[in-house]
């Protein structure tokens, strides 16, 4: 029998209730005026080995990233919290850097992704590009 290689990917997804306003837009669009969504944010984690009992990394070490959504953007007017202005592919690069800082050096597993949707048909996504 052949051993198989691969990589092991686990999601998790968190929700929050946020506005925003787009700058630089034509007028009369109407992400130009403030507006507000329940955003879904996806955090895919892989490894190519498990950490025991078998785990890429278990979905508890994740409960910070809740935490910091809750306190952070829930119920927030996303311009006035972001660095960046708050599309949702910006936002997605956002988490994605707060993740590797303050989540990924406490957890067996590797940040691969982080997805945004605004609705349940649109998203956007910041793939992490690893050496």
């Amino acid at each position: 029998m052949t051993a198989l290689t691969g990589r092991y990917r686990i999601g998790k997804h968190f929700s929050f209730d946020a506005a925003h306003q787009l700058a630089g837009l034509p007028e009369g669009h109407k992400c130009a005026r403030l507006h507000g969504h329940t955003y879904t944010a996806e955090f895919v984690v892989t490894s190519q080995e498990l950490a025991g009992p078998g785990f890429v990394t278990d979905f508890g070490d994740l409960a910070p990233v809740k935490a910091f959504l809750d306190e952070h953007l829930d119920h927030r007017v996303l311009n006035e919290v972001l660095p960046v202005e708050p599309t949702s592919e910006n936002l997605a690069r956002y988490l994605a850097e707060w993740f590797m800082e303050h989540i990924e050096p406490g957890i067996s597993g590797c940040l691969e992704k982080v997805r945004i949707s605004e609705t349940p048909s649109s998203w956007a996504e910041f793939e992490v590009n690893r050496p």
